[in-house]
């Protein structure tokens, strides 16, 4: 609902990278990939582990970018070292 919308667009704006997380996989449910590609590695910078894994697999299935092992490895890596 807006009143759940508003209060996680303030996380957000806070840089808490789980609310950034969160919304990237709303809209990569939308089909909005770009923009969870976006908020993903916003998380990821500020040590999300999750976010990191999110992109790992954007990476793998080349979904919103293009298919890239290396770059798949190295988020899982990421995602690891946690």
């Amino acid at each position: 609902d807006k009143q759940c919308e508003k209060q996680m667009m303030k996380r957000i704006a806070a840089n808490d990278p789980v609310a950034m997380r969160r919304k990237g996989k709303q809209q990569h449910e939308k089909g909005d990939y770009r923009s969870a590609f976006e908020y993903y590695t916003r998380a990821a910078e500020l040590g999300d582990a999750d976010a990191q894994y999110e992109l790992a697999r954007l990476y793998q299935f080349g979904i919103g970018v293009e298919k890239d092992g290396e770059k798949e490895i190295h988020h899982l890596e990421e995602a690891a070292i946690g």
